[in-house]
């Protein structure tokens, strides 16, 4: 260890000058500075997990991922994903920014698909009109609990009237949980603050610890699902794109048959009300007794840096 660092908890100077870059990018973006920001440590092995969320929590993205073995010839990329609260299992545009990293920096452009070991399994991602679109095949899904539709219109600040209910809420997995919420009208997405107070009560008794809101009215003509997802519990209070809670709602409109086909293929917007505009392509079909759900969408490279850390320095 350098002169002059201590262990103490996070408290610790980075093992080598590497682990300090980064790149930013934007994830689900159809240029710079719209879709869902990301921060990636491409030489993170040294890292403790303490320094890893530290470090989540002064980027300040919904997350930050790190590259544990960013050796070319590796098969399987080991990668760890941080809220500024929480490390988790799986995240959407996460594992779509990293994996274009690990593309485009660590092989050189020299694949076209790139597997990410994370805490929730492998997850490939394929890489397709020379980088431009990557798609991930997501874990299998899980079906959980509905949620009474005057519950979650409490939650949101709507009336019960606002909800769908000819289909239910309810808690889906594709490596992390999410309470699917289908309204009615654009209006009504719009019209939505969450009453935290209820969010908490509702939260502490699910697996799913956000929810994601979706009506069939959109803003863009080429998209077919208008998205919003709230997050209070990760210390994100609206994500502007959420690859692995749109896998859930691809996984549950193929279970509700919501669209009244047996599988779909579309595109949805997330983010318009934070002015950072996304777009996702979602698939899912059932294949035997489970639901094959991919997701894609493009990622836009927009910085990149060094964190400036000295060996006296208190933050890590």
């Amino acid at each position: 260890m350098p002169a002059g660092c201590e262990m103490n908890g996070p408290q610790a100077c980075l093992p080598h000058a590497d682990a300090g870059e980064f790149l930013i990018l934007d994830v689900f973006a159809r240029r710079p500075f719209e879709g869902n920001q990301l921060a990636v440590f491409p030489s993170a092995a040294g890292l403790s997990t303490g320094q890893m969320q530290v470090i989540a929590r002064e980027m300040h993205f919904s997350e930050t991922t790190f590259i544990l073995d960013a050796e070319p010839d590796a098969r399987e990329f080991p990668v760890r994903i941080f809220t500024p609260a929480v490390e988790v299992p799986f995240a959407g545009h996460p594992t779509l920014g990293t994996a274009w990293v690990i593309w485009d920096r660590i092989l050189k452009r020299g694949a076209d698909r790139v597997v990410l070991d994370l805490a929730v399994g492998t997850v490939p991602v394929e890489v397709h009109d020379a980088g431009d679109r990557l798609v991930m095949r997501q874990v299998p899904p899980e079906f959980g609990d509905a949620c009474p539709a005057e519950q979650v219109a409490t939650v949101l600040g709507l009336t019960r009237d606002d909800i769908d209910e000819r289909f239910p809420c309810q808690e889906v997995s594709t490596g992390i949980w999410f309470l699917i919420a289908p309204v009615r009208t654009l209006d009504a997405v719009r019209r939505i603050k969450v009453n935290r107070a209820e969010y908490d009560r509702l939260v502490d008794r699910m697996r799913a610890k956000a929810v994601l809101v979706f009506c069939p009215e959109t803003v863009s003509a080429d998209c077919h699902l208008h998205v919003r997802v709230f997050c209070d519990w990760y210390d994100v209070p609206e994500d502007p794109a959420t690859g692995s809670a749109n896998g859930c709602l691809a996984a549950w409109l193929v279970r509700h048959r919501y669209l009244g086909t047996p599988d779909v293929e579309l595109f949805t917007e997330q983010g318009v009300e934070l002015g950072r505009s996304s777009r996702l392509w979602l698939s899912a079909r059932p294949e035997g007794e489970r639901v094959s759900v991919r997701v894609g969408g493009r990622v836009v490279p927009v910085a990149e840096g060094r964190l400036l850390l000295r060996p006296d320095d208190d933050g890590i």
